[in-house]
């Protein structure tokens, strides 16, 4: 895009608009991990009883404490689920299910794309989570989070030819956009639901020691202060705020309670549209939005 090409006097893309009365949006995430990704990343921890127990404890405590929490709130949130997740737990997957939440795709074995081999490996696992939700919770996502919001420049195509409507994993906007799903004319697009790090409790809260994490946990207070000053400038740009929690992380008590605060605090806020990730997709579905196309960036020569 040329400098002449850009019009920066607004914060809204050319096009973009909320629904009549709204003036931003929010979507509260959960990333119902469990065992997943330490297994993927370190299968040796299977063996390790303390460590699955710190991961058990978002399915076993979290989840039942979240719940509540969301239907105090008289709130919808989205899930995303890995399949082997589903798979260990059903029980839990469906009681989010029967609680009228969103499931959404979470790979399998919480496997990050920057590891897949080639394409097909990516759409196997693909396939086999979605699978794992069917027979385990009767749904079928229209929704993907890579996990560790890895994606390859071919997941979109895939997710495309999947029947996926939208994606939340990258992080180049701060308002939702039409991704299409690869060069080319008139390619198939999704919706993109941008997300970032700051958005996200495993940064300031997780640790395993050896695994993850710096061994410094920050108060559940001074986490809920920057995401409620993210929220207000998000709101004040007419952005989309996402927040990902993760059940075995901030379904501990006082984080737990420090995010009701933050829930209650953004249902007092006027014009702000609080909504599960399809229903937001849903919304973007009927704006005329031109796509926009990622291309790998050319490496310069080296001398």
């Amino acid at each position: 895009m040329s400098s002449r090409d850009l019009d920066w006097h607004s914060p809204m893309p050319p096009g973009f608009r909320w629904p009549d009365g709204v003036r931003a949006a929010a979507c509260f995430t959960f990333d119902l991990d469990a065992e997943s990704p330490i297994l993927f990343e370190h299968p040796e921890a299977a063996g390790w009883l303390d460590v699955m127990s710190h991961q058990a404890y978002g399915p076993r405590t979290g989840v039942p404490r979240l719940l509540r929490l969301l239907e105090r709130r008289a709130l919808r949130a989205t899930f995303f689920v890995p399949g082997y997740t589903a798979e260990r737990w059903p029980d839990v997957v469906r009681a989010i299910r029967d609680a009228g939440h969103e499931i959404g795709h979470h790979g399998y074995l919480h496997e990050g794309a920057h590891g897949a081999s080639d394409e097909a490996t990516e759409e196997a696992r693909l396939l086999r989570g979605l699978e794992a939700l069917d027979v385990v919770a009767g749904v079928r996502p229209i929704g993907y989070r890579g996990p560790m919001w890895e994606l390859s420049y071919q997941l979109p195509a895939l997710l495309a030819r999947n029947g996926f409507r939208y994606d939340s994993g990258l992080m180049d906007a701060d308002h939702p956009y039409r991704l299409a799903a690869g060069p080319g004319p008139n390619p198939p697009t999704l919706v993109e639901l941008p997300v970032h790090w700051s958005l996200d409790d495993w940064e300031p809260y997780n640790y395993l020691p050896g695994i993850t994490g710096s061994g410094v946990i920050a108060s559940p207070a001074d986490v809920v202060a920057r995401w409620t000053l993210e929220l207000e400038a998000l709101v004040a740009e007419g952005g989309l705020f996402v927040l990902t929690n993760h059940p075995f992380i901030s379904g501990r008590p006082s984080r737990a309670a420090a995010l009701e605060g933050l829930i209650e605090r953004a249902q007092a806020v006027d014009g702000l549209w609080i909504a599960t990730a399809a229903e937001i997709a849903a919304h973007v579905e009927t704006l005329d939005l031109e796509p926009v196309i990622h291309e790998p960036p050319a490496l310069p020569a080296t001398s």
